[in-house]
Formats: structure tokens, C-alpha cells, sequence
């Protein structure tokens, strides 16, 4: 019988990983708490830090018995940005963007069932909407995640829905988030149906955003890009009229430049 990818892996070096992973919400942290939560011995955790400090992945903060992330770890993610094609092509769409509209604009996927924020464009304005860049946040109640969900592969939405939905229900971050799985589906549609999601203040209170799919050359979902900025400058009709078709032109655009055919070529993916 033939063995799975997980029959090879090393519990050492997944124990490694699963400790950086934590610095993904943490900027330092101690021994004892990284201990409790990766549920190894302290003894185990600091052999851990000592290997990853020795190749200079984490650092030992001045003065203090805490950890952080080190230089070594920003230059393998500037070697990903380097190799991959889409962030390349991505990030002069995001930075005209932002110019153009004077808000944030991004970059994400959907990675585990949440929007993993990859790249972002920053226009001068003083209010804005923080760059997220590295942040995971929820699909359902996200424009970048709508758009995602509403454009994914059918076999990916009914594991959402299975996995997600089912198991742990759709938590509400703000008043305004959207719940009831009915509604979800039926926003999901809508979203295919126009080729736009909106997001007023459903994940954050004072944030709105419009989110469209990117597509390469298959006609395979690749990412979705974004616009947000704070509500009171970014009201519902003013997304619906102004700030969504840009986002849209724009990631029709992204779609291009990775070989995509043009939206009414593709067709939607959502029946």
C-alpha cells in the first residue's frame, strides 16, 4: 500500500514549525508559555529555540527571557515574494489602486478556509485601513473571503460548508456579520452573480470593503484583490457605485496579465 506524505514527516521538525507558527500572533514570547502551548516540555521547547536562534530564524529579546522572529525569516519571505508569479504581477495593480481610489488596497487566498492577507497597496492618506499583510482572517464575514468562497471550485465550497459552516458555525465579529448558512449561500450567489462582494463593517466595526476574484490562465481561482477604508468614507453606495466596478476593472486586469480570458469568455464559476 502506497505510504502518505505524513508517514515521512519528523516530529522534531514539525514540533520546529508548529513553534514558529505561533510567532504568526505573537511578537515575542517565552519559554513556558510556548511550552503550554505547543504541549512539549520546557526542555524540548528551549532545544527548539536554540537551533532555530543558531540558524537565525528567532532572536532572544535584550534583556528579557522572551523570543522573537528574526532577520532570517523576512528574507525567506522576500525570496517567496521573488518566485512567485502572482505577487509579482499583483503588486503595480495594487499600488495604482490604492493611488487611484486613495484607500488600502490587497492581495489574498484562501488558505485552511481563511483569507490570508499576501500583498497590499498604500496610497498617503492619514485615515486608512491598517495593511494586513500576513493576517488570516474569516471568510464569511470578509469581502476578500466572499469573493473566494462565491468563485471556488464546488468540491472547495461544499468542504467549507461541511467543515466550517457545520462544525463550528459562522461567528459573529461585528453586529453586522453574517451568521444564518441560508443567508451565506444566498450572499454567496449574489456575490457570483455580480462579480463583486462588499463588506460594511462585517468584520470590523469602521471598516468597509469590495473584493474581487482573480483568475489565471485556465480559468482556475487564483487569489482575490481588495479596497478598504474606514465606513465613513466608504458608505454602501459609494462601494456599489464607485469603489467595486474599480476593484473589479482592476482584478480583470491581474487576471489578464497571469493569461486569463476576459470575464464574459470565462463565465462565472458559480451555478
Amino acid at each position: 500500500m502506497k505510504r502518505t506524505k505524513s508517514d515521512y514527516s519528523i516530529q522534531t521538525v514539525t514540533n520546529a514549525l508548529s513553534l514558529l507558527e505561533v510567532f504568526e500572533t505573537e511578537a515575542s514570547i517565552g519559554v513556558s508559555e510556548l511550552s503550554r502551548r505547543l504541549g512539549l516540555h520546557k526542555n524540548n521547547v528551549f532545544r527548539l529555540l536554540a537551533t532555530l536562534e543558531e540558524r537565525g530564524f528567532v532572536e532572544q529579546e535584550p534583556g528579557g527571557d522572551r523570543y522573537r522572529l528574526s532577520l532570517r525569516c523576512f528574507e525567506l519571505g522576500q525570496a517567496f515574494v521573488r518566485s512567485h508569479g502572482l505577487l509579482r504581477e499583483a503588486q503595480p495593480v495594487l499600488d495604482a489602486l490604492a493611488t487611484e481610489l486613495g484607500e488600502s488596497a490587497h492581495l489574498a487566498v484562501l488558505s485552511s478556509f481563511e483569507v490570508v492577507h499576501l500583498a497590499a497597496g498604500q496610497p498617503g492618506q492619514i485615515l486608512l485601513a491598517g495593511a494586513r499583510v500576513g493576517r488570516r482572517l474569516p471568510a464569511h464575514c470578509t469581502a476578500l473571503g466572499k469573493a473566494l468562497l462565491a468563485f471556488a471550485p464546488e468540491p472547495l465550497r461544499q468542504a467549507y460548508d461541511v467543515e466550517i459552516v457545520a462544525a463550528a458555525g459562522l461567528a459573529a465579529r461585528t453586529a453586522r456579520s453574517i451568521t444564518d448558512r441560508e443567508k451565506l449561500l444566498e450572499h454567496l450567489h449574489a456575490v457570483a452573480s455580480r462579480g463583486v462582494a462588499f463588506d460594511v463593517e462585517e468584520c470590523e466595526r469602521g471598516v468597509a470593503c469590495a473584493a474581487a476574484p482573480v483568475f489565471d490562465g485556465t480559468g482556475r481561482l487564483l487569489a482575490a484583490i481588495s479596497v478598504s477604508g474606514p465606513s465613513s468614507r466608504l458608505g454602501e453606495d459609494v462601494l456599489e457605485a464607485g469603489v467595486g466596478p474599480r476593484v473589479a476593472a482592476a482584478a480583470e486586469a491581474l487576471s489578464a496579465r497571469l493569461g486569463a480570458r476576459p470575464a464574459l469568455a470565462r463565465g462565472s464559476l458559480v451555478t
